[in-house]
């Protein structure tokens, strides 16, 4: 294109040379549409069900329609799901030969990997038991009601997150939370601003270091970021809207707070999966070396977060721990982080086919235009995608780099695809909400924080 082009002439010149981009664009947006009907499909299925029931099916006698919907209405397989149409029209368009070059050589499952090991690990009893000692002490402040663990939990595990990693943060944040706040059964309004705010914090809490938080991950080697620089910029920032996110919500929801306290003790901390650890006997308390074992394990993945040949391997030799150590352990989740994964994965073939308009349209944006388009972007993009595109751009100012990181952190909870941990969270506490979470509540229940997050970002 000549110099000086508008956005739109390029972005028509890119449709012209090349009409898959359109296509693939379409096909994301039908994906995105999709997810914001996933709570539709649920109640179609159960509705199928309850016919069926009412003409006198046997119960054993499945529904074919019923069992297709349910599928249709699981946020963690619609972009995989969407993903068949798009090979479809990347063979018509370009030959099987470029669609698998495209999948198998250009498409990056690194994060999705991750995500399913570290969320399996720090899923695990021992893991689980060490962040509930950790946090019950700080929660013992406030006398260990439900309030003082909401507020412990909100506040202390995303920023953790800075240091164990998102992924690792939501996956014990939602699980601590489903025993300690959500078996209490509060609200469904406090339900989605609880929802909302966790993925505010999770996605803003981990930027206080650079290798934490993936849209920071993305950018912090090519432009030189490093653990100071992040904190000095970025990092206090997220701390002040991490706090005043949480307390704020906690005022606006004080008083049925006190109801729940007068509720009665919660049970255990169950974690749901059908691969059972030591199913048939009892379990026996977790040593110490067993902590510090699944610790190491931990730390090993998170340091091979760029090689999955390293922490896929690591994650085999933990399995067989656990195995030989199975009067210690409860359960190994696998099947919600397989499913996280394969949502990932999914966002990402997807997310891939749309730099040809993502790119431009950073690139011509000022400093609080391009804050605000990348806030607004993540919302239907994964935010590390946003940041990845931002390295494309040439020569992109100092206060533009910062400008966009800070939008795609800040608008990381609006939606589940906003930030990879998200799916994370929505898998371990989606049975807490009838049929499935609406994403149209978990957007509402997210502005607040949000709004805070640009307060503390752009006005501070």
């Amino acid at each position: 294109m000549p110099p000086g082009s508008s956005l739109l002439d390029i972005l028509r010149a890119r449709a012209a040379d090349s009409p898959l981009n359109i296509t693939a664009t379409v096909i994301f947006f039908l994906a995105i549409v999709h997810t914001f009907l996933t709570a539709r499909f649920t109640d179609a299925a159960h509705a199928v069900q309850r016919r069926r029931a009412a003409r006198g099916a046997a119960p054993a006698s499945p529904s074919l329609l019923a069992e297709a919907l349910l599928l249709l209405g699981e946020v963690e397989v619609v972009f995989g799901l969407w993903v068949v149409p798009l090979i479809v029209a990347m063979t018509a368009e370009s030959g099987w030969d470029a669609t698998t070059r495209y999948l198998n050589d250009t498409v990056n499952y690194t994060e999705a990997l991750f995500v399913v090991v570290i969320m399996a690990l720090a899923s695990t009893r021992p893991i689980i038991t060490l962040a509930e000692g950790v946090l019950r002490r700080l929660a013992a402040v406030g006398r260990a009601t439900p309030a003082a663990w909401w507020l412990t939990i909100l506040i202390v595990g995303p920023l953790l997150g800075s240091f164990m990693t998102e992924p690792a943060a939501m996956a014990i944040c939602a699980l601590l939370l489903s025993r300690q706040f959500f078996d209490l059964d509060p609200s469904d309004r406090l339900k989605y601003a609880t929802l909302g705010l966790l993925f505010v914090n999770v996605s803003v809490g981990g930027t206080l270091t650079h290798f934490a938080a993936p849209p920071v991950l993305m950018v912090a080697r090519q432009w030189g970021w490093d653990t100071a620089f992040m904190f000095m910029h970025v990092g206090w920032r997220a701390m002040l809207a991490v706090i005043l996110s949480t307390v704020v919500l906690w005022l606006l929801f004080r008083r049925e707070f006190r109801d729940l306290a007068r509720r009665g003790e919660v049970r255990d901390v169950e974690i749901p999966d059908e691969d059972a650890v030591g199913s048939g006997a009892e379990l026996l308390p977790v040593p110490a070396w067993i902590i510090l074992v699944h610790v190491a394990f931990m730390t090993w993945t998170v340091v091979n977060a760029h090689y999955p040949a390293l922490f896929i391997g690591g994650f085999l030799f933990f399995l067989g721990f656990t195995r030989a150590t199975a009067s210690y352990q409860s359960r190994v989740a696998l099947k919600a982080p397989l499913l996280v994964g394969f949502f990932l994965g999914g966002l990402v073939i997807h997310g891939g086919l749309q730099a040809w308009w993502i790119g431009p349209t950073l690139r011509y944006l000022s400093e609080a235009p391009l804050f605000a388009a990348a806030t607004v972007l993540t919302a239907f993009n994964d935010n590390a995608l946003i940041t990845y595109l931002g390295t494309l751009v040439p020569d992109l100012e100092p206060q533009l780099k910062m400008a966009l990181v800070q939008g795609a952190v800040t608008g990381g909870g609006l939606t589940v695809i906003a930030n990879a941990p998200n799916p994370v969270g929505q898998a371990l506490l989606g049975r807490f909400f009838d049929h499935a979470v609406h994403p149209w509540r978990l957007f509402i229940g997210a502005v607040l924080p949000t709004l805070v997050a640009v307060a503390a970002f752009r006005l501070l």
